[in-house]
């Protein structure tokens, strides 16, 4: 019948779709996230090993609920906008990141469309936060002002298709000793995740910590 052939073509689709969606190459980060007393007794450490001056970027995060992964969209303080979705495991030490940004030119648009098919559940979070951006080698140095949370650093080692991941890992622990955060606390998850968790988490103890 029309009905079974129908079902029998959207089965076909999906097992397509999934398939490409696994052969596809995606770009992959080596990730470390830790919470620091403040940006301005960090920023001169990070500045002595970077390439090229702070960038300071206002970033507006809205997570939406996804099947696998992370969804979010990112609007810049300049503007510009995109959808980006991540895979990247809940762990304190470094670990590796596989993602898609898709550029958005209309932010409010997407948005609302997202919630109008999401419904209440479908908004995961809000995160909004100051940047500054550094380069060091391949490494981005994210030094994170978040909105209710307080400071953090983020290393995002950039790694070639095929590089081992040790190879990222202990770039990224070298890095973490060159600027004195050997021992910073590390951060399991996304900021998404400690602002849901402030309001369980013991009186004394930063949400999301990693000893």
């Amino acid at each position: 019948s029309s009905d079974v052939c129908s079902s029998d073509l959207l089965r076909s689709l999906k097992l397509r779709c999934g398939k490409s969606s696994l052969r596809a190459k995606v770009p992959r980060n080596i990730e470390i996230k830790a919470r620091i007393d403040s940006v301005d007794a960090v920023l001169p450490r990070a500045l002595a090993v970077a390439d090229h001056p702070a960038q300071i970027i206002d970033q507006d995060d809205t997570f939406f609920a996804a099947a696998h992964g992370r969804l979010k969209l990112r609007v810049l303080g300049d503007g510009h906008s995109e959808l980006i979705h991540y895979h990247r495991p809940d762990v304190g030490e470094a670990k590796a990141s596989d993602y898609v940004r898709v550029p958005v030119a209309d932010p409010q648009g997407l948005r609302q469309a997202l919630e109008r098919a999401w419904g209440p559940v479908g908004c995961a979070g809000r995160v909004r936060k100051r940047r500054w951006l550094l380069m060091a080698g391949r490494t981005r140095i994210n030094l994170d002002r978040v909105e209710g949370l307080g400071d953090f650093m983020e290393l995002e080692v950039v790694m070639q298709e095929g590089e081992d991941d040790l190879v990222g890992m202990q770039q990224a622990q070298d890095l973490m000793k060159a600027v004195g955060l050997e021992a910073a606390p590390r951060i399991r998850g996304a900021y998404r995740d400690l602002l849901a968790e402030l309001s369980v988490e013991p009186p004394g103890q930063h949400p999301g910590e990693h000893p």
